[in-house]
C-alpha cells in the first residue's frame, strides 16, 4: 500500500486507512474526529485533552513529554499493537501529541515498521508524504533505530555527527537536498 496524500496539514492527516495523526488542537475537534470515523484516540501529551470525553471513542492517554530523554520506546509495542487491534476490528485510530510533529510521528513510524513491514527509512518517507512537518526529536530517533534493530536485526537509519550534535542521517540528507546549487 502506498502512503496517502496529505488530508489537511492543520487537521487530521491520514497515514493509512485506519491510522491518523494530528496535533492536539485538531484532535479536540469533535467534528473532525466524527467526520473521519475515529474510534480510538491515543493522546501522547503530558495532560489529558478534551477529546477524552467524545461519545463512542476509546481514549488512551500516555503521559510523556517531548524530551529526547523520554522513554518513548517503552511504549512502541503497546501503541503499535493497539493501532493494529483497532484496525483489525474495523476501527480507526488517531495518534496525537501537542504539535503532531515528534511523539505522535514516532509512534506512527513504529507502527508502520512493526505492522506494515516497512523499514524505518521507508516509514519516515511514508509519514513525511502525509505529514510533512513530522520530525521526531533525536532521542526518539535513537529509540526508533533500536526498535527497528530489535524487530529486524538491522537498521535502515543511523545517527551521524553534525554541527548540531548527533542527528539521524535522514535529516542530514534532507538538509543536503535543500541547499542551493
Amino acid at each position: 500500500m502506498h502512503p496517502p496524500v496529505a488530508t489537511g496539514l492543520s487537521g487530521l492527516c491520514r497515514v493509512t486507512e485506519h491510522l491518523y495523526v494530528s496535533n492536539g488542537r485538531a484532535a479536540s475537534r469533535a467534528s473532525l474526529v466524527s467526520a473521519n470515523k475515529i474510534t480510538c484516540i491515543i493522546n501522547v501529551t503530558e495532560t489529558k485533552s478534551s477529546s477524552a470525553g467524545f461519545h463512542g471513542v476509546e481514549y488512551v492517554h500516555i503521559p510523556l513529554s517531548d524530551s529526547p530523554s523520554t522513554r518513548l520506546g517503552d511504549h512502541f509495542d503497546e501503541v503499535a499493537d493497539k493501532i493494529q487491534h483497532v484496525a483489525q476490528s474495523g476501527g480507526r485510530t488517531l495518534v496525537h501529541c501537542n504539535a503532531g510533529v515528534s511523539r505522535s510521528a514516532a509512534f506512527c513510524m513504529a507502527f508502520l515498521v512493526k505492522h506494515r513491514g516497512v523499514t524505518l527509512l521507508e516509514a519516515h518517507a511514508w509519514l513525511k508524504t502525509c505529514r510533512p512537518m513530522a520530525r521526531p526529536n533525536n532521542g526518539f530517533w535513537k529509540q526508533l533505530i533500536h526498535y527497528e534493530e530489535e524487530l529486524r536485526g538491522c537498521t535502515s537509519v543511523r545517527m551521524v555527527s553534525s554541527s548540531m550534535g548527533e542527528i539521524p542521517d535522514v535529516y542530514e540528507k534532507e538538509a543536503r537536498n535543500m541547499m542551493p546549487l
